[in-house]
């Protein structure tokens, strides 16, 4: 940190104006009356009494945000459009011993997401497989050709988590060949649903939940709640256990924080007491991770989460078997888990390497155009042979650079496609801007 004087019309803060990397430090303006309220109403010092004001958590949410449980912040499922159905899709599914199946993104909200189902139908008795579709040679979410494998397989029903509410073609087609899907997920999605039994996703438009900050993995949560209160109702745990899913936190609090979600409300509840039982390290899975990771264990903290566990868990979807996260978080057996950690730890080294390669060229390709210093209101730059399980974290790196929205493209020299990943700044949805441009036929 630097004190160059001051800049102008910007206040210092701490007598400090601008970061080593030129950034302006400002306080984050706070209300004098709320601080006051809080360090009335609840005995806070003021540093953290404006730090919540700051925040925009008002005085009578201050209870939840410091000691967040939930009791008090657990949703009503079926506040969530289609959680109703979505559970009893299920449930009748598993009752009649119809093959079902997940279907998961590859990332580790995916992973996550996956292994939480997976763990519930196994407490219920019943087997659960896993599909994760190949990066590259099947793209990102639902495809006609996924459903027809998994329908040729034998799957009776689908269930998509992380993915498949903006998949209206792929969902179409597992209609029209005869396949049921049911999709959970918290993206993004068109005003249109897809067609399926049921697309549980809270930021669907029209879903009254008010927990559009939650990961796949927290909805998937509420999603066993869910299915826990159908299957209660129909008598399911005359003769067995009701499954705790308290006990499968730690996977939801690894979906919240590696998704990069806001953490407030109930969100914060998951992910504050999900950590708590991370520290445990009774999932095979994290526990063996984190010693192939060479770290000991101990209260596990969100650094644990975003930069030891996620980063491996990813590596098998982004250069490796896009599967491995999922099956590692899935599995009880110590063994199984050592060696499938493992493996997630050897390609996250080579992912290293392959991602620096990729940020040291997508540099020279844009600063030899002047595409990163010009008023453009986003930097596009593309390449042959980029890896597109790295273009997206090469994009993160290069937005921190050039702080601004940036998209990286990996072209195929052979049919001429690219897929690409953008990341952007505040004041932006890229998202949008993303969907918009597949609107007017500029993307496949």
């Amino acid at each position: 940190m630097a004190d160059d004087g001051g800049i102008k019309g910007v206040s210092a803060f701490l007598g400090v104006s601008r970061s080593l990397s030129g950034r302006a430090w400002r306080l984050r303006p706070a209300e004098a009356a709320t601080t006051r309220a809080h360090m009335q109403a609840h005995g806070l010092d003021e540093p953290l009494a404006r730090a919540l004001a700051s925040r925009g958590v008002g005085p009578e949410q201050a209870g939840d945000f410091l000691r967040p449980t939930l009791r008090a912040l657990f949703p009503d499922p079926s506040s969530f459009m289609d959680m109703d159905a979505a559970a009893t899709a299920i449930v009748d599914a598993l009752q009649a011993g119809k093959a079902v199946h997940v279907f998961a993104d590859y990332d580790v909200d995916g992973a996550a997401s996956a292994a939480l189902l997976v763990r519930w139908f196994r407490a219920m008795g019943a087997d659960l497989p896993i599909y994760v579709p190949d990066r590259l040679t099947e793209g990102y979410g639902p495809s006609a050709r996924a459903f027809d494998t998994l329908k040729a397989g034998g799957a009776d029903l689908v269930v998509t988590v992380d993915c498949g509410a903006a998949a209206n073609e792929a969902l179409a087609h597992a209609a029209a060949i005869g396949l049921n899907v049911v999709v959970i997920d918290h993206h993004l999605m068109r005003s249109e649903p897809p067609r399926a039994l049921a697309v549980v996703n809270p930021n669907r438009p029209g879903c009254a939940s008010g927990q559009g900050n939650l990961a796949a993995a927290g909805v998937v949560l509420v999603l066993l709640a869910a299915l826990n209160r159908e299957a209660r109702g129909r008598g399911l745990f005359a003769e067995r256990p009701e499954p705790d899913i308290r006990q499968w936190l730690d996977l939801a609090a690894l979906g919240a924080v590696c998704d990069v979600t806001g953490l407030t409300g109930f969100n914060r509840a998951l992910t504050g007491l999900g950590l708590g039982v991370m520290s445990a390290w009774r999932n095979p899975g994290l526990k063996a991770l984190l010693a192939a990771a060479g770290a000991e264990p101990g209260p596990a903290k969100t650094t644990h989460c975003g930069f030891i566990l996620g980063p491996r868990i990813n590596a098998g979807g982004r250069i490796g078997r896009s599967d491995l996260g999922a099956r590692l978080l899935s599995t009880d057996d110590p063994g199984e888990a050592a060696t499938l950690a493992a493996e997630l730890d050897a390609l996250n080294l080579s992912r290293r390497e392959v991602e620096r390669a990729v940020i040291e060229a997508a540099i020279r390709r844009a600063e030899a155009t002047g595409a990163h210093a010009d008023e453009s209101a986003v930097v596009v730059v593309a390449g042959e042979d980029w890896h597109p399980g790295v273009v997206g974290v090469v994009a993160g790196r290069l937005r921190e650079r050039w702080r601004k929205p940036v998209v990286v493209i990996g072209l195929d020299p052979v049919n001429g496609v690219g897929k690409g990943s953008g990341r952007s700044q505040p004041g932006m949805n890229l998202g949008r801007a993303v969907q918009a441009a597949w609107e007017a036929g500029v993307l496949l």
